[in-house]
Parts: C-alpha cells; sequence; structure tokens
C-alpha cells in the first residue's frame, strides 16, 4: 500500500481518491474549496490539508485532477504546488485533460528536481470514476510508469504507457476526436428517427446490436431521444479538449475538418444556454424549432 496525495476533489477526483483509499492507501487530500475536502474526509477517512505543498510532503505518489493548464501549473509549481512539498523520488501523476505541452513542462520541471511526472488522462466520464473503471492513458517513463500502474488500478479497469512524456494528453486528443464525430452521428441518426416517425427506442435497440453500435448509443441515445443532458461531462469541458485538439492538429500538420465543425455545433450549444449541459446534447441544435 502507498501513501499519496490526490488534489482535486471535483466529480472525477472526489471518487477517485475515494477508490485509492477504499483499496487500502493511505491517502491525503487537497481541494481549493476546503469544505470539500472535508466533506471527503468525514465520508472516507484519511487526511485533509490546506495546500497543495502541504498534501505532498511526505507522499510517495502525488496525484491530481484539476481544471485546465493553469489550475495544474499553480497546483504544481505554484509558492505552495506540490513540487514544493515532495522529495526527491516522489512521483507526480496527473490525471487532468490538459494540454501535451504542460505535461513536457511540468515533466521537465520535476526532472531537474529529481521528481517523476506521468501525465495520464482518464476516460470514463463521472460514471466511471464512480465504478472505479476508467481507461487511463499515460505518457512518461517507464520506471516510475511501474510503479504508478498498480496504483492507478484501484480506480481503473485499463491503463497504458503510450510512449514519452505528453502521449497521454496526445490520445485523449485522439479519444475525444473520436467522441465528437461520434456523438454528432448518433444525433442525427436519433433526429432522423424522430421525424421519420419511427420507434426511436426501438430503432436503437436493433442496430445497436450491429455496426453501428457503440459506448454513445448504449448510455446516451434514450437520454437524447427524452431530451435529457444532465449525464455528466459538459460542453464547456468538451469545447475546453477541442480547442487542444485543433490547436496540437496545426502544430502536427492533421486535418480534423469534422471535429473542427462539431467544435462549432457546441459553440451554438452554448449560445443556446446549454454550457452545462453534457455533450449529447448535440442533439438539441437539430431538434430546435
Amino acid at each position: 500500500m502507498a501513501k499519496v496525495a490526490f488534489l482535486g476533489l471535483g466529480v472525477m477526483g472526489y471518487p477517485m481518491a475515494g477508490h485509492l483509499k477504499a483499496k487500502g492507501h493511505e491517502v491525503t487530500v487537497y481541494n481549493r474549496s476546503p469544505g470539500k475536502a472535508a466533506e471527503w474526509v468525514k465520508q472516507h477517512g484519511g487526511k485533509s490539508a490546506p495546500t497543495p505543498k502541504a498534501a505532498a510532503h511526505g507522499q510517495e505518489i502525488i496525484f491530481a485532477c484539476v481544471g485546465n493548464d493553469d489550475d495544474l501549473r499553480q497546483v504544481v509549481t505554484g509558492s505552495d504546488g506540490a513540487f514544493e512539498g515532495m522529495a526527491k523520488g516522489a512521483l507526480f501523476v496527473d490525471h487532468t485533460t490538459a494540454s501535451a505541452n504542460v505535461a513536457r513542462e511540468l515533466h521537465a520541471a520535476g526532472k531537474g528536481r529529481g521528481i517523476d511526472f506521468i501525465d495520464a488522462p482518464v476516460s470514463g466520464g463521472q460514471a466511471g470514476a464512480q465504478n472505479g473503471v476508467l481507461t487511463v492513458m499515460c505518457g512518461g517513463d517507464p520506471a516510475p510508469y511501474a510503479k504508478a500502474e498498480p496504483v492507478i488500478m484501484s480506480f481503473a479497469r485499463s491503463c497504458r504507457l503510450l510512449g514519452e512524456s505528453g502521449a497521454g494528453q496526445l490520445t485523449k486528443m485522439v479519444n475525444q476526436i473520436c467522441i465528437a464525430g461520434l456523438v454528432q452521428g448518433l444525433s442525427e441518426g436519433v433526429h432522423f428517427a424522430k421525424r421519420a416517425g419511427l420507434d426511436v427506442e426501438a430503432v436503437l435497440d436493433v442496430i445497436s446490436k450491429g455496426a453501428a453500435g457503440s459506448w454513445q448509443m448504449e448510455n446516451r441515445g434514450k437520454t437524447m431521444n427524452a431530451d435529457k443532458f444532465d449525464f455528466g461531462f459538459a460542453v464547456d469541458w468538451m469545447r475546453k479538449d477541442l480547442s487542444m485538439c485543433l490547436d496540437e492538429s496545426r502544430r502536427n500538420g492533421a486535418k480534423l475538418p469534422v471535429t473542427a465543425l462539431v467544435d462549432q455545433f457546441y459553440a451554438q450549444v452554448q449560445e443556446m444556454g446549454g454550457k452545462r449541459w453534457d455533450t449529447s446534447s448535440l442533439i438539441a441544435l437539430l431538434d430546435r424549432k
């Protein structure tokens, strides 16, 4: 069992940290809003700390799951950041969906201090975090990854090292690119079925068993048909992720016409008031009168 800290107790981090405690690891938590950390300790046990630096002190592995690049820099390299409290040989594992650039930056900063850094964004959403079945995509050096993997599996069903620093974040971008196209296609299919006067749930049940089947169809098709969009990953966050995908594509020369188009559709959902709707809300654009 490991001595660990977890920084960031949002909809993903809160249950992820809980799984670490349930698996027997010694867990110290930090959250920008202290009340959430106190709530977590009351529910799970363990300890809370007032700063990332204090949370990281004496820990073998520090996990983080925060909002974006700037949030990540603050909790890692700020004046009260985790690196200030970590000893040489300690390991930082970042589950934030962030840019590949910030992953490489923090990996290099850690090396200068004798600290290892793994970028490890996740897929599976809030339900995956709550059920401990996330998919984790990692970038970094093999030896620290080998140290991290068995602990990460406390809240994951799959974890893999994809390459050097930044590879985890690049793989998460591939994930989001694929999801964007799938959700738009599913939205159009459900919308078409409605306009054709078909029994949408029956149609989804049939085609989900064939080549059109997907996680999105199984988990979001019926809720899309019912105009329910309160199932986790918000449009605001998806636009943040797609922006990083498009930025990276401009650097590496990849062509992402569908991703760029779907990003603009999500912008229209935001204008409709759907900033906090989940990503399946693309259908709302098609169904609006």
